[in-house]
C-alpha cells in the first residue's frame, strides 16, 4: 500500500505555476495575497513510486502563499494508474487502473505534505476499500517522506475486513507499520463474495 515522496512536490509545481501566474502585482493597491483556479486536472509522477501516475481533477484551488497553503477541493476522478513499458523499458503509453483515491478535499502544506479528514482508497484488483480517517487535530496525512498516515483505517474486501490503528502504509499500499495492540482483522473465510475484474461479485 504505497505513494511517494515526488508526487506532491510534482503536484505543488503544477498547481503553483498555475497559481502564481494569475497573482496580482505587488504593486497594486489592496492586491489579494491569493489566488483562486477552478477546474484544474492534474498529474502526478511521484520519485518514490515509479512506474506509476496519479490523476485526479480539482473543482477549486485556492491559494494562501502568506501561510504557505493550497486547498483543493471537489476532488474527483482520483486514479493511480501503473505505465506499462517494453522490452527496452520505454513506457508504450498504455496505463492500467490500479487503485482510486476519493476525498472531499486536500490541503498542501510548505513542505508539500496533503492532509484532509478522511479520504477512500479504493484497490481494484483487491476490490478492497481502505478508509482513512481523521480529524481535525490528527488528520490523515499524505507525507512526502512516508506515505499515509491516518488514526484509524476500516478495511473491507472480500478477502479481509479489518480495523487499524495508527496506520502507515507506503505509496504503494503497502502496511508499514500499525498499532497491534488496538487492531483487528480477519480473513472473510465465508464470504459470499469474490473480486472479478476490478468488481466484487456473488459466488
Amino acid at each position: 500500500m504505497y505513494l511517494r515522496a515526488g508526487l506532491w512536490t510534482l503536484a505543488a509545481l503544477a498547481v503553483f505555476a498555475l497559481i502564481f501566474a494569475f497573482l496580482p502585482s505587488g504593486g497594486q493597491t489592496g492586491a489579494e495575497t491569493g489566488a483562486k483556479l477552478s477546474g484544474v486536472a492534474l498529474s502526478l509522477y511521484p520519485a518514490r513510486d515509479e512506474g506509476a501516475v496519479w490523476r485526479f481533477r480539482a473543482a477549486n484551488v485556492s491559494s494562501d502563499p502568506v501561510v504557505g497553503e493550497t486547498r483543493l477541493s471537489g476532488l474527483s476522478d482520483g486514479q493511480r494508474l501503473l505505465r506499462e513499458k517494453n522490452k527496452a523499458g520505454i513506457y508504450t503509453g498504455r496505463e492500467t487502473l490500479d487503485a482510486t483515491l476519493a476525498a472531499p478535499d486536500l490541503t498542501i502544506d510548505s513542505q508539500d505534505n496533503m492532509t484532509t479528514q478522511k479520504a477512500r482508497i479504493t484497490l481494484v484488483a483487491q476490490c478492497a476499500d481502505i478508509d482513512l480517517t481523521g480529524n481535525a487535530t490528527q488528520p490523515v496525512k499524505i507525507e512526502q517522506g512516508y506515505g499515509f498516515t491516518t488514526p484509524l483505517a476500516t478495511i473491507s474486501s472480500p478477502a479481509i475486513t479489518g480495523r487499524l490503528a495508527k496506520l502507515r502504509m507506503s505509496f504503494q499500499f503497502v502496511i508499514e507499520d500499525v498499532d497491534n495492540d488496538n487492531s483487528s482483522w480477519s480473513a472473510n473465510l465465508d464470504s459470499t463474495e469474490t473480486c472479478k475484474n476490478g468488481k466484487r461479485v456473488q459466488l
